[in-house]
C-alpha cells in the first residue's frame, strides 16, 4: 500500500475567504488588502466568496477572525495589520495580543487563520513588505485545501 500524499493545491474555486484588515496604519493595510483580494481572484476565488472586514487595529484581529471562521461559508481567514515599534512598550503588547489572538482563532475554529501582521521597527520596513499580502492569500487557499484533503482521507 502506498502512502497518501497531500499535495499543495492553490485552486481557490469554491472557497470562501475572509480578509480582516486593521484600519490603523491603513495607508499600508489598504494596499495589502487590495493585493490579497487580487491574488485570491487570480487563484480562482469568486469575488462573491470574499468577505472583507475592516476593524480598528491589530489588537482586534483575533476576535473578528474567530467570528468569521465560525461561519459555515468561510474556509479561511486572512488577518492583515501593521504594528510599528515606537518609543514605548505599546508595540510589544499589541504585537503579542495580535499573535496570540490570531493563533487562538485558528485553534478554536479548526480553520486556517493566516497571520498577515507586519511587525517592524519602522514605516519603511513595513512599506517594503506590503507585497507579502500575496503570500498570505496563497497560504489561505493552500491551507483551506489541505484541510479539505485531510478531511477526505477519513
Amino acid at each position: 500500500m502506498s502512502p497518501k500524499n497531500i499535495e499543495q493545491n492553490l485552486d481557490g474555486k469554491g472557497l470562501g475567504i475572509a480578509v480582516v484588515a486593521a484600519r490603523f496604519n491603513g495607508y499600508i493595510t489598504d494596499q495589502m488588502t487590495d493585493i490579497a483580494v487580487s491574488r485570491l481572484g487570480a487563484l480562482g476565488v469568486s469575488s462573491n466568496d470574499i468577505v472583507i472586514v475592516r476593524i480598528p487595529g491589530a489588537f482586534e484581529l483575533g476576535l473578528v477572525a474567530r467570528r468569521l471562521a465560525e461561519r459555515g461559508d468561510i474556509d479561511a481567514v486572512i488577518c492583515l495589520g501593521v504594528v510599528i515599534r515606537g518609543e514605548t512598550d505599546h508595540y510589544e503588547f499589541v504585537a503579542r495580543a495580535a499573535t496570540e489572538g490570531i493563533a487562538r482563532a485558528g485553534d478554536d475554529s479548526g480553520k486556517p487563520v493566516i497571520f498577515g501582521v507586519l511587525t517592524t521597527d519602522n514605516t519603511e520596513d513595513a512599506v517594503a513588505r506590503i507585497g507579502h499580502a500575496s503570500d498570505y492569500a496563497d497560504a489561505a487557499v493552500e491551507m483551506a485545501n489541505t484541510l479539505r484533503q485531510i478531511h477526505d482521507l477519513s
